[in-house]
């Protein structure tokens, strides 16, 4: 089956992961391409819309990046959010300044009746604004159809021709109703609404049937839900040709060999190979301290690990958990977004690996491929684990990793998770995890003084991991955390929070 999709240009914006999940979320398939991506490539690809996403730059600048402004001909509806409804009123003979109209955070838009965009939204409503630069002068042929106290061009469009631009960004939950906002573009561009779990099944399973045929494949099974979805979408589609590699290299949460043992091989019948291979990862990764290096070890001495197992079952292919923020964050070939961080599973795989990938997941965001186990039997509580990092607790275990180190955030870990399952809040949260610090710092237990390591806790509240702010968790919870860490765990005296979002933190801290 052939989905209906919509395109989406990426001129920077940290938002623009924001707007496919939007979309997706209203069951229309969509993409994110590079600004400069040709007309032709855009004619292959046949969307029924596309989106110019905002951006950091100012289209009047300098190595501004743009859009072959071609596009605007190509007969489909053009939605600009932000930077790109600037450069859509730049390239048709607009006019575009920074006239002392900044303005970001809450605003409210009054539009005007006839907008077929805005069709059904209330007047005034609340908007999400970020932008420094505003159009002036809009092209010839396009109606203004929203304002703002600052912005009295901050909604235009070209009903006929289908071109359409608002300053304010609709894909944020800051902005009221911008899911209907995006309905409306998605209703101009006649997209069918069929892009949903049951579908991207089906279709997934074909495409790995056709991409392995008789081959064999080995599936790299960590004991988190991405690498679980994974698994069982190969499984659905080849059967016994698939056999889970999970590899116990000494940076797993507590306990966690055990339960991937009881879920997997036991419950869900998968056919799992247990290798130990502790020892090599931690003597590979001895006296390392930066995290690329960390991730980048990890990556190599996994495929190294899947290498030997698929030697043994004499597989071709490896299958993985890649979601799309994995790559996102990992690579800047969709857009000029900066790289933030290798992941084990995408810069850590080395060049010449001899094994083929099989990613069903590559496109999907964590709520989409909880959405997919779910239809595919796995139970809710482990669905909605929190996510967990593919190298584990290298990147939670600051500064040089040692087996002992490790043991400490191990335990300090596991009684962070117990008491906030125990509060009822680990659904609520994104994700909450200890964070070892590679300091020592002086305290008092009974008449004693100590030196001991200190602990971070992190959590936080998001609904995909592009974005996150820190979760304001009670401070009696906070209390017992602490206590319980510093009286339990001997090597801890000291418990701090972290009370920093994403952007401008990672989640993780390495």
């Amino acid at each position: 089956m052939t989905h209906d999709r919509v395109v989406i240009l990426d001129f920077g914006s940290q938002y623009t992961q924001l707007i496919a999940r939007r979309l997706r979320e209203l069951q229309v398939y969509s993409e994110i391409l590079p600004p400069g991506t040709s007309v032709a490539s855009l004619r292959v690809r046949r969307p029924r819309g596309i989106v110019l996403s905002g951006g950091p730059d100012s289209v009047y600048a300098k190595g501004a990046p743009i859009c072959d402004p071609a596009l605007f001909g190509l007969g489909v509806p053009v939605l600009g959010i932000c930077y790109g409804m600037q450069l859509m009123g730049h390239l048709l003979g607009g006019e575009v300044k920074g006239a002392g109209s900044r303005e970001f955070g809450h605003a409210e838009l009054e539009r005007k009746d006839g907008s077929r965009l805005l069709e059904g939204v209330t007047s005034p409503t609340h908007v999400w604004m970020s932008h420094g630069d505003s159009i002036l002068r809009p092209p010839r042929g396009f109606a203004v159809t929203g304002s703002t106290r600052n912005t009295p061009i901050a909604a235009i469009e070209d009903a006929r021709r289908g071109l359409f631009g608002i300053q304010f960004h609709p894909e944020v939950n800051h902005t009221a109703e911008g899911k209907k906002v995006l309905a409306n573009f998605l209703d101009a561009c006649g997209c069918r609404r069929d892009w949903n779990a049951a579908s991207f099944i089906e279709e997934s399973v074909e495409k790995i049937k056709a991409q392995v045929g008789d081959g064999r494949v080995i599936c790299a099974l960590s004991g988190g839900v991405d690498s679980a979805v994974a698994a069982l979408l190969v499984h659905a589609a080849v059967g016994d040709q698939l056999t889970c590699v999970f590899v116990d290299n000494g940076l797993l949460r507590k306990d966690e060999a055990g339960q991937v043992r009881q879920r997997f091989a036991r419950k869900l019948q998968l056919k799992v190979v247990f290798a130990d291979a502790s020892r090599r990862f931690l003597a590979r990764l001895k006296g390392v301290s930066d995290p690329e290096r960390k991730r980048k070890i990890i990556g190599k001495e996994f495929i190294v690990v899947f290498q030997a197992a698929a030697k043994k079952v004499k597989a071709d292919f490896l299958a993985q958990g890649t979601l799309y923020p994995d790559v996102i964050e990992s690579t800047s070939v969709r857009g000029p977004s900066a790289v933030i961080k290798s992941h084990h599973n995408v810069g850590g795989l080395p060049k010449k690996m001899k094994l083929k990938l099989v990613e069903p997941l590559r496109e999907l965001f964590k709520d989409e491929v909880r959405a997919v186990g779910l239809r595919l039997g796995l139970d809710e509580e482990f669905v909605h684990r929190q996510p967990f990092p593919g190298p584990g607790l290298a990147v939670r275990c600051l500064g040089p990793i040692d087996r002992k180190r490790l043991d400490l955030l191990r335990e300090a870990d596991d009684i962070l998770v117990r008491e906030v399952k125990d509060a009822d809040l680990y659904r609520s949260l994104w994700q909450s995890f200890a964070v070892l610090l590679p300091v020592r710092s002086v305290g008092v237990m009974g008449d004693d003084r100590t030196y001991q390591y200190a602990v971070a806790i992190r959590a936080v509240e998001s609904a995909d991991g592009m974005t996150a702010d820190w979760a304001r968790l009670p401070h009696d919870l906070l209390a017992r955390v602490s206590s319980r860490i510093v009286n339990e765990v001997r090597g801890i005296n000291r418990v701090v929070y972290d009370v920093s979002s994403k952007p401008p933190s990672t989640i993780e801290w390495e």
